[in-house]
């Protein structure tokens, strides 16, 4: 048996044709795979954002109540890992420069080989002295790095993007007559910076002649309705090269008759807000069902399921590490929470009544297909909120209040470790939402159910006991009622 998986960054849902036909983005190879596979309708995220979601598919539970992001812990077990040491062969292809920081600098030494492409976002690749030259621009985000990569990466087969893509398919052109292996191909597009060769952006054609906008802030949307079509146009040409590096991976599937005996999975671990709600980006608003509900497609040869809608609660983060260990004939380990999804691809059996997910410290959120909400701290922002670990890196450094560190007891996850506990501030305060999602998929009006709204706490406090979540994430959440029920 053996297994491809395809990981994007970013990738809107809204914007696929499997999941909107009267779509504007051209993407033929997304309405390819979804003929070849199942189609996910209630896929959501878990932890947010970038590495929480990688450390979450390693261990197969949820890390948003304990630690924001952060590198894979002593005590973690790492599903990569565990399929190397059963004898699986286990390779990463990626673009995604976040693991080359202190944040994520031990996820890629648990596969057996891995390969990286540099140039993505503020990636600090290329060494050069002289200060780039900077166009007019409405950016709201911007490095330095940023501005000397794009000096020298000027045509398509020098992005990381397509680097990537092509190492990915050489794994499977050099393995396809092998058995017992699995290839991730990561890959950071299409998150921002929007940057792509002009054979994408040649499908949006457009008279915009203002400054150069694709990369937007994290923030309020300010700018004309016609600067944000621009951003949104060089988001989708971006994912039109993402469809292209797509459809190599189905060629090679085709070239090589792997449909009978490999899993192809795709996915991504969150979208991306291009000015829905008056917002850009992520993290800092509401989980909005543009960045929490994800594209999610399957491919099992053991049922040989294609071109069929999925309806049952699914969280590829937490569910595609059990769902490979099943594959591979292996066992999940106590710990983990996310279910393995053989039988949801099958026949749509369901695998949870609701799903938890958020940012640490932030909103905590569950839904359960129908209604989604989003519950706000309701203790004060200088409630005793810590965060639990071992490896006290943040993404480009290390973690503050170390000044101030405790010993916590272990939790149940820790296989007996005593943790790191660090003083951690609270957010996502604000008004609770709750949203019928079946009446309103754009969630423009809050509904207010004191019923629902009981039934989605209790689902909350439910999911945080499984967790093993911190005392003091409950009083936070105004659930300590229920902590031990």
């Amino acid at each position: 048996m053996k297994c491809v998986m395809v990981m994007f960054d970013s990738l809107n849902r809204h914007m696929l044709p499997p999941y909107n036909p009267q779509t504007w983005v051209h993407a033929p190879n997304f309405k390819r795979l979804a003929a070849r596979s199942a189609t996910f309708d209630r896929s959501y995220v878990c932890s947010m954002p970038c590495m929480p979601a990688r450390r979450d598919f390693h261990t197969g539970r949820p890390n948003f109540l304990h630690c924001p992001w952060g590198p894979l812990e002593p005590f973690d077990d790492s599903v990569p890992a565990m399929l190397s040491q059963a004898g699986v062969y286990t390779h990463l292809c990626s673009d995604h420069y976040h693991y080359w920081e202190d944040g994520g600098s031990t996820y890629h030494t648990r596969y057996n080989s891995w390969e990286f492409y540099r140039g993505q976002e503020g990636d600090p690749f290329i060494g050069q002295v002289k200060d780039p030259a900077v166009p007019e621009n409405l950016n709201g985000k911007g490095r330095r790095p940023d501005w000397v990569n794009r000096e020298h990466i000027t045509r398509d087969e020098q992005f990381p993007q397509t680097l990537t893509f092509k190492a990915g398919v050489e794994f499977i052109d050099r393995n396809a007559a092998e058995d017992n292996w699995f290839v991730q191909i990561e890959c950071f597009d299409p998150h921002e910076p929007f940057v792509s060769d002009r054979q994408y952006k040649d499908l949006y054609p457009s008279d915009y002649d203002g400054p150069l906008f694709d990369w937007p802030g994290y923030r309020g949307v300010e700018e004309s309705p016609e600067q944000v079509e621009e951003a949104r146009r060089n988001y989708a040409a971006l994912m039109s090269k993402c469809d292209r590096s797509l459809g190599d991976v189905l060629d090679a599937m085709d070239r090589h008759g792997l449909w009978d005996d490999t899993m192809l999975i795709v996915w991504t671990d969150h979208g991306f807000l291009l000015g829905e709600h008056d917002c850009w980006a992520k993290n800092w608003m509401p989980l909005y069902e543009e960045v929490s509900h994800t594209p999610f497609f399957v491919w099992d040869p053991r049922s040989g399921v294609r071109g069929q809608r999925r309806s049952a609660l699914v969280q590829p983060s937490i569910d595609l590490g059990p769902t490979l260990l099943d594959f591979f004939g292996l066992e999940p380990t106590p710990t983990m929470l996310g279910k393995a999804l053989g039988d949801v691809i099958a026949d749509d059996a369901p695998v949870r009544e609701a799903a938890i997910f958020g940012y640490f410290n932030h909103r905590v959120n569950v839904t359960d297909g129908r209604y989604k909400y989003l519950r706000c701290s309701v203790a004060d922002a200088s409630a005793a909120c810590r965060q639990y670990t071992l490896m006290p890196a943040s993404m480009r450094g290390f973690k503050g209040g170390l000044d101030r560190i405790e010993l916590a007891e272990p939790f149940a996850f820790t296989k007996g470790m005593r943790t790191l506990q660090i003083p951690a501030d609270a957010r996502g305060q604000g008004d609770h939402l709750l949203f019928d999602l079946e009446a309103d998929p754009q969630e423009q009006t809050p509904l207010r159910d004191e019923a629902v709204e009981a039934r989605m706490l209790e689902h909350i406090a439910r999911l945080m006991r499984e967790c093993d979540a911190p005392p003091e994430q409950f009083v936070r959440m105004g659930v300590e009622d229920f902590a031990s029920c």
